[in-house]
């Protein structure tokens, strides 16, 4: 294939910009797809992506487009990714792989912090960049506004910008025409030893794990044995090919600046490191790639089986589901509460709430999930510097010499008639303001250094109404700096529920305290004992609640007689009772904990 035909693209913008619309629509006007047999969100293939109208996996898939300048018919590998903040690593690892990306931008939203944050990834990748201003036939659509804001704070012409409408086709063909125009064709040599990067994997339940390539030098074929530069394996090629018309499709070889897939018998997921180099065995390049940066989960919970017995399978799924996904972490750990399970490591709430919907759709696990926690730095007495992630890990406080905790650089695009309450609700969550710039007459952005346990649960949601559904953010981690933590018990009956422990700075213990237990008092269903629900900092209660025993009318059959009659059964009913109380075990809902979280 001539690599001057080829051209290598993704589609990114912030969450709802209609990037899966405009993929859609690509894929019909290239005759990827039958109009005939057309949906919405092709490339969208996970019901759980339908379902919430989000793209939680990055896709790919090949294209033929012939130009309508040059008469030459070019092949376009287009990846759609995600925008939610969650999922910046799906992204990040996608425009790895490109030359060029399509900027999408709401005609009637304009700029938003995922926009500026996705457009400031692509320029780190050195890819070319055209901008798009999307669903121009929207009422609410402004399209000067938007195109000026496109032109200041990013820098672009007014003549770099194409206006479309993916839900009616409008603009679709002039898009493609400046993809062949504007970014440039892969680099690389065919006579060079063989250098590519693996960006994906899926795991299919008949191929096994199917890995996806962008070759760099070099070419592959079915016969190539190949080798991963990172872990040294060696595998023999089973199928080669793209992935074509929405489907598996295979070939004779994949050269430099080709996207495809292989797969080799490869049953094991845990075999398979993403961002890994992949070369000949017999001619091998002299080095490999940098791959990826390592992305570190930024939220902790532990992830339990309610069957017991379910513990192998959730372990054959979380390696499963690790292929797909390599920013999420797991490690086994046991709980005095739910016995074994793991601590799973997340890059914000929506992603831990996509993997546990995952977990349970696609696997048929039935799960509890602890309250989330950030991981925490502890510099103990004896000098020694370890890392929290659970409140398990942490040490007594006459250990502790001192805390830190994990602090972000919270970026958040809003209008500007919301800067008061959303600089005061920011304050409350102990954010400490950096600056402020005017991006247009209308829209302000905000910089703020806060603590990340503050944001991780409701803290979008909250903007979002604060703004009424016009503000966004984005954030990155900046750095761990001195606090005051305590770790906060919840006592079930007198016995610590480990589920409910959690880590928080002091200053905010005893609201805290007093919350979660009116919550759980409010959550818990009555049983036929009285219930104590205590919240506890080491051995000093902070706050308590009780449920009330469920009432039972015993001397409803007692008519007439004496009153011994009744005192005595009152006296077995207080025995049962106290009985119950020792013996019994409380059964604490999964909408407890789940509640919780956004107290």
């Amino acid at each position: 294939m001539d690599r001057n035909l080829i051209r290598n693209f993704s589609i990114i913008a912030h969450i709802d910009h209609g990037k899966s619309t405009l993929a859609d629509r690509i894929l019909e006007v290239t005759g990827a797809v039958d109009i005939r047999h057309k949906g919405e969100q092709l490339l969208d293939d996970m019901d759980l992506e339908k379902e919430r109208g989000i793209t939680i996996k990055a896709s790919m898939v090949r294209l033929a487009y012939r130009s309508k300048k040059d008469g030459k018919e070019y092949v376009f590998n287009l990846i759609d990714t995600p925008g939610h903040v969650d999922f910046t690593y799906e992204v990040s690892k996608s425009l790895a792989a490109c030359e060029g990306a399509i900027l999408v931008v709401d005609a009637g939203q304009g700029i938003e912090a995922q926009t500026v944050a996705n457009y400031y990834l692509a320029m780190e990748n050195d890819l070319w960049v055209i901008p798009v201003i999307n669903k121009i036939d929207l009422a609410s659509a402004d399209i000067g506004r938007v195109q000026k804001q496109i032109t200041t704070v990013l820098g672009f012409k007014d003549e770099d910008i194409i206006h479309a409408s993916a839900k009616e086709g409008k603009g679709i063909e002039d898009i493609l025409e400046k993809i062949v125009e504007v970014i440039p064709p892969p680099t690389g040599e065919i006579e060079h030893p063989l250098k590519a990067l693996v960006f994906d994997c899926r795991f299919d339940v008949y191929k096994g794990v199917v890995i996806f390539v962008r070759v760099v030098d070099g070419e592959i074929t079915p016969r190539t044995q190949i080798k991963m530069m990172h872990s040294g394996a060696i595998y023999k090629i089973e199928e080669l090919g793209v992935f074509k018309n929405l489907k598996y499709s295979p070939v004779e070889n994949l050269t430099c600046g080709e996207v495809g897939y292989f797969t080799a018998n490869i049953r094991d997921p845990r075999e398979i490191v993403i961002g890994d180099t992949l070369t000949d065995v017999k001619n091998p390049c002299k080095e490999a790639m940098p791959g990826y940066r390592k992305i570190k989960p930024l939220v902790f919970c532990g992830v339990y089986p309610v069957n017991p017995g379910d513990f192998p399978s959730l372990r054959d799924a979380l390696d499963k589901l690790r292929l797909s996904d390599a920013s999420f972490v797991s490690e086994p750990e046991n709980s005095q509460s739910f016995g074994s399970g793991f601590r799973c490591g997340f890059l914000g709430l929506l992603h831990m709430e996509i993997v546990q919907e995952r977990l349970e759709r696609e696997y048929g696990l039935n799960l509890i999930l602890t309250v989330p926690n950030v991981v925490y730095r502890i510099k103990r007495r004896n000098g020694d510097l370890v890392e929290v992630d659970t409140p398990a890990k942490f040490p007594g406080p006459q250990d502790i010499l001192e805390s830190f905790e994990p602090y972000v650089s919270l970026l958040m695009i809003i209008p500007i008639e919301s800067i008061e309450p959303v600089c005061d609700f920011t304050k409350s969550r102990r954010g400490v303001f950096d600056s402020s710039e005017y991006l247009t007459e209308d829209r302000v952005k905000l910089i703020f250094t806060i603590p990340l346990s503050e944001i991780i649960v409701d803290f979008y949601d909250r903007m979002k109404s604060l703004t009424k559904g016009y503000g966004s953010l984005d954030y990155e981690f900046k750095d761990y700096l001195p606090a005051k933590l305590v770790k906060l018990d919840i006592m079930i009956n007198g016995i610590i529920c480990d589920a409910f422990s959690m880590l928080i700075c002091k200053e905010k213990v005893l609201s805290k305290a007093q919350a979660l237990t009116v919550k759980l008092k409010e959550l818990i269903p009555r049983q036929l004992f009285v219930v104590a629900v205590q919240a506890a900092v080491g051995s000093q209660i902070l706050a308590s609640e009780k449920i009330k025993s469920v009432g039972k009318h015993v001397t409803a059959k007692c008519y007439g007689g004496d009153i011994t009659r009744k005192r005595k059964l009152w006296e077995e009913q207080k025995k049962g009772k106290k009985r119950l109380k020792q013996f019994g075990k409380v059964e604490i809902p999964q909408e407890a904990f789940l509640e919780v979280l956004k107290i």
